[in-house]
């Protein structure tokens, strides 16, 4: 997952789509519909189009008195405003806003979230917005005030057309001193349950849950008997660290260990190998526990030791363990782990081929053998040979427009190398491919739900691929065909009664392990620790 930011109506941050024309354009006779393996073989168009979302435009021009943000500031007259009405604005609602600048800026694009309740309020990414008026005719959403220079801001979203009652478009301006500083169009889509599904399918049933008391649920791994649940920092559910639950008693997984580090708490990846388990802490790199006791585990040290390093995710392979960073540079480190207490940093590689002034950064990897296979965000999936750790050598990479490439799995099927990856951004989904040859892959299936929410984290057993889903829950496909991945079992971890639904676009089935004891290990953001056979 990416960083969170949380802000009250700030101006857009990192806004990313595009405005290619305008919504009415004559009717044109339909062409044939291209077959699923015609479709495969056009060029990977990305997660979303780049175009103009609404038909809405603040008024810039000099034309109208009205002040900068509010309703009269902006142009509806192409909007079908009435169909507002129709919009079912309670609950949650995942957000996507594209802005005016997106051919210019491949990151003028966000996603977030806004939660409608009952008595009227609305939240944005968990921040009350300041007025909303919503319903007859109107979907006006806006944060007011007077900066310490004295000079006034204003930033407003204004309805143009719902499309469904569960989905509308419109128009979104941050206004500065009287002056739109930043323009974008909107899409929000409700978060709800697909047409037919209920809670579970396929045999996928709750067997056990443990609650994480503080932070945010992010990942889990499974050993000596014992669950290892990490959590992010969030500033309205407190500090994240490490929880380590005795799985004793499946059916009511003991919570026995809590650890925090103050200072050091937005902690995103856990692995474990032989007695050691390492996690990934966003400020000090890879920490290394001793879990020979598992059910209270020891700190011995933070790698690489010499100041701030993000690390992100995780994964162990063999000897090898492979901590991927983000900042303060975007490398993936190698380590020697043959001492599984003692790793050695053997590399600290920064891919060459990377353009440098490309907002990316390697995300997560899967390893086997002397590959990696890196999702490198806006780079894509890199394919690294590693067989020797200081001269790593990069023989393919998939890479799509606007890529948020986030998580893959890789196996073998007929002979075919064959890797499952998936993005994390609005429209996300899973993508496979045949890399047999990396210096020419090759998009040969795909696996969709809703645009609106997103994949996370995925495994690969045999013929299953696991999926945790954030709204979506757990899927779980059968890819004995990977050109036609099969959903045969799901569960829905979402809830919207559970706290705090609603304040982030990351939110739902979040890790996930799958370690081969007849148990699949799941965790949720809002939930915790879900445990559930394997169907």
């Amino acid at each position: 997952m990416k960083t969170w930011f949380r802000g009250a109506m700030a101006p857009f941050l990192a806004v990313t789509a595009s405005l290619l024309g305008c919504a009415s354009e004559p009717m044109e006779e339909a062409a044939p519909t291209p077959s699923p393996a015609q479709e495969l073989k056009k060029q990977d168009e990305g997660d979303w189009t780049p175009e103009r979302l609404a038909a809405c435009q603040p008024i810039t021009d000099g034309s109208s008195t009205a002040e900068c943000g509010t309703p009269e500031a902006f142009d509806l007259s192409r909007c079908d405003t009435e169909s507002l009405d129709d919009l079912d604005a309670q609950g949650p609602f995942t957000l996507h806003v594209v802005g005016d600048g997106i051919l210019e800026n491949d990151n003028d694009q966000a996603i977030s979230a806004l939660r409608f309740e009952a008595d009227g309020r609305v939240f944005w990414d968990g921040y009350a917005v300041g007025e909303a008026r919503v319903g007859a005719g109107s979907f006006f959403l806006s944060n007011s005030g007077t900066l310490r220079d004295g000079r006034k801001y204003r930033s407003s979203f204004v309805g143009c057309k719902a499309r469904r009652p569960k989905r509308v478009t419109g128009c979104y301006v941050s206004c500065l001193g009287g002056v739109a500083t930043y323009k974008a169009t909107f899409e929000a889509e409700k978060v709800s349950r697909r047409p037919g599904e209920g809670e579970s399918s396929g045999g996928l049933s709750l067997v056990g849950e443990g609650i994480v008391p503080r932070g945010i649920a992010a990942d889990v791994f499974v050993t000596h008997g014992h669950a290892y649940v990490v959590a992010l920092e969030d500033p309205l559910f407190g500090p994240g660290g490490l929880y380590v639950y005795d799985l004793a008693d499946r059916a009511a997984p003991r919570l026995v260990k809590s650890i925090f580090f103050p200072g050091d708490s937005y902690w995103n990846g856990v692995w474990a190998k032989d007695d050691a388990l390492y996690v990934a802490s966003g400020v000090r790199g890879v920490l290394v526990f001793d879990i020979s006791n598992p059910a209270a585990p020891v700190f011995l040290r933070a790698l690489p030791g010499n100041g701030y390093l993000n690390a992100h995710t995780l994964y162990v392979d063999g000897n090898r363990l492979y901590s991927m960073s983000a900042a303060p540079t975007p490398q993936t480190l190698i380590f020697d782990v043959t001492d599984a207490k003692q790793p050695v940093l053997l590399n600290r590689h920064q891919d060459p081929s990377v353009d440098p002034t490309v907002a990316t950064f390697p995300h997560d990897a899967t390893a086997q053998g002397n590959r990696l296979y890196v999702n490198h965000w806006r780079a894509g999936l890199l394919i690294l040979d590693v067989s020797d750790p200081l001269n790593v050598v990069k023989l393919g990479q998939y890479t799509y427009p606007r890529a948020t490439s986030h998580t893959n799995r890789v196996g073998v099927f007929d002979g075919r190398v064959i890797a499952f990856e998936g993005g994390e951004d609005w429209g996300a989904h899973l993508r496979v491919l045949d890399i047999t040859d990396p210096a020419n892959v090759e998009r040969i299936g795909e696996y969709r739900l809703t645009p609106g929410v997103s994949i996370h984290n995925m495994e690969l057993k045999g013929d299953r691929l696991y999926l945790s889903h954030y709204q979506h829950g757990v899927r779980v496909l059968d890819v004995s065909k990977p050109k036609h991945p099969k959903e045969v079992a799901y569960y829905q971890t979402w809830r919207e009664t559970d706290r705090a639904r609603g304040n982030l676009f990351h939110d739902g089935a979040i890790g996930m392990r799958v370690p081969g004891d007849g148990y699949v290990y799941v965790v949720d953001t809002s939930r915790g620790l879900l445990i559930f056979p394997e169907p």
